[in-house]
């Protein structure tokens, strides 16, 4: 399939908005490997092969671990991801699935264990942001290459 749509010239002030809020991502100091494992998630659960590929060889740059990529979609089951790095997956999965999910109380406690009031609000934008891209990818029509 191509990309059915050029968006991006089609829709300049709309994709200035979305990177905008990408370029806003990068600046609130949660880790960056972290940033990138809530993107492969989230893109794992939405079905964005096109995200997956770019965020996994995103997180292979900054130095992510073989190991920890692969495992991701069963981090609850891995002792390699740290107890902050499973709240902000969870929180990812709830997020995604929200219509099924929610984001209970007991999971916000978890989380906040972890981050503070300002962090949390850059997780949820996060995941919201990652969401929105995935949706737009494939909506559009965007499909994973091995091109670099």
């Amino acid at each position: 399939m191509e990309q059915r749509i050029d968006y991006y010239n089609l829709a300049p002030e709309a994709m200035k908005i979305m990177m905008e809020m990408e370029k806003y991502t990068k600046t609130t100091g949660l880790d960056r490997k972290l940033r990138e494992l809530i993107k492969i998630r989230a893109s794992q659960i939405n079905g964005c092969a096109y995200c997956i590929n770019m965020h996994t060889a995103d997180a292979r740059k900054m130095g992510e671990t073989e190991q920890r990529l692969y495992c991701i979609s069963a981090w609850k089951e891995c002792t390699f991801y740290t107890e902050a790095e499973k709240a902000a997956l969870e929180l990812t999965e709830h997020i995604t699935l929200i219509p099924a999910k929610r984001v209970p109380d007991e999971l916000y406690q978890r989380v906040r264990e972890h981050y503070d009031e300002k962090q949390y609000i850059d997780l949820v934008l996060i995941i919201n942001q990652i969401n929105s891209w995935n949706r737009i990818s494939i909506a559009m029509g965007n499909v994973a290459t091995d091109e670099k």
